[in-house]
Formats: C-alpha cells, sequence, structure tokens
C-alpha cells in the first residue's frame, strides 16, 4: 500500500474514531483487499469443506468493527483489531456448527506435535485452541496476540513484530514459547 494511501487510511479511521459514520463507508475500499488477504490467511488452517467463506468473513468482521465505536490508534491497531474479529467469528461459527451435534462437527485447523507450525501433523479444534489463546492471554497477552498473528493470520516475523511495536527478535522468543505452552495445554485435550 502506498503511503498516500496508509495516510488517507489513518485519517478515515480518526474520521470513524471520532463519530462519523459515513467514515466506514469509505474506508471500506482502501482496506478490503488487505482484510480479504487476512481472511484468507485465516482459511489456509481451516477444513477444506468450511462453510463459511473468506468473503463472508471480511463483511461480518468489518460490520463488527465500524458497529463497535472503536477508537483505532492508527492502520496497524485497525488490522491487529481485524485479526481478533476473524478469529472470534471463526471460533463461534465452529462452537454453532459443534451444538448442531453431540461431539460436534467442530472446525478443525493442523497443528504440529514437534513445533506447533501451521501446515502439518496434528488436527486441532479450532475451538479448543481459541479456549487455549484465551488462556494464554491471561498468562502473557503479547504472547496471545502473537499466536493470532503468526498462527492463525499468517503474518511473518517482521509484519508481527510491526503491527506489535517490537523487535522480530522478541516476536521470536515470545513464539517459540507459546508454541511450547500450547503444544502442552493443547495435549490436555
Amino acid at each position: 500500500m502506498s503511503e498516500d494511501r496508509q495516510a488517507d487510511v489513518t485519517q478515515i479511521l480518526g474520521e470513524l474514531s471520532g463519530g462519523d459514520t459515513s467514515a466506514a463507508q469509505r474506508l471500506l475500499p482502501h482496506v478490503y483487499n488487505e482484510l480479504r488477504a487476512l481472511a484468507g490467511s485465516f482459511f489456509q488452517r481451516q477444513r477444506n469443506d468450511h462453510t463459511l467463506q473468506p468473503t463472508a468473513l471480511v463483511h461480518e468482521a468489518y460490520l463488527r468493527m465500524v458497529r463497535a465505536d472503536a477508537s483505532w490508534t492508527s492502520r496497524k491497531h485497525f488490522f491487529d483489531i481485524a485479526a481478533m474479529a476473524m478469529r472470534q467469528l471463526l471460533t463461534d461459527h465452529a462452537r454453532r456448527r459443534g451444538s448442531l451435534k453431540r461431539g460436534g462437527d467442530v472446525g478443525r485447523i493442523t497443528l504440529s506435535e514437534a513445533n506447533a507450525d501451521p501446515g502439518q501433523g496434528t488436527d486441532v479444534d479450532i475451538v479448543a485452541l481459541d479456549e487455549a489463546l484465551t488462556k494464554l492471554n491471561g498468562l502473557d497477552a503479547r504472547q496471545g496476540r502473537i499466536v493470532e498473528l503468526r498462527f492463525l493470520a499468517g503474518l511473518s516475523v517482521e509484519e508481527t513484530a510491526d503491527i506489535l511495536g517490537i523487535s522480530p527478535r522478541t516476536v521470536k522468543l515470545d513464539w517459540r514459547m507459546a508454541k511450547a505452552w500450547l503444544r502442552t495445554e493443547l495435549s490436555r485435550e
């Protein structure tokens, strides 16, 4: 995204945070492609037959966010909140599907036994992962955010560091600790 376009987004976010409801309509065209890419990265971790689609996830997350009357401090803050909203929507969707039948048709994602990296290893219930992330957020909120951004949203170490305003080294260290904690927590399920 060009610097001019980033400045436009920052200005529109400020207007929206200031109560200008018309700013929401002006904002979406500026952020849609990035939100769609973020949603797409979430779906790389989902079952192939998922009934929710990335476009629907973007629209639902966006509507929730603009209805929440949030005050976003920056473009980065907006996308950080968007990632959290998408995680919550996917978890809610999995819970609803799981409640359809006892034992549930719950969404599953892949989590490696060896290193908790995406794309290989054991299936993990997304609801169980959400519960574990909620616990992790209570213990160390930054580690919880790193897991959301790295694993669920598929961001790189550098992108995660940029969003959280910390060094890439700190992201790597916290990521390693969070993966170990999650591996232990999820093995109890």
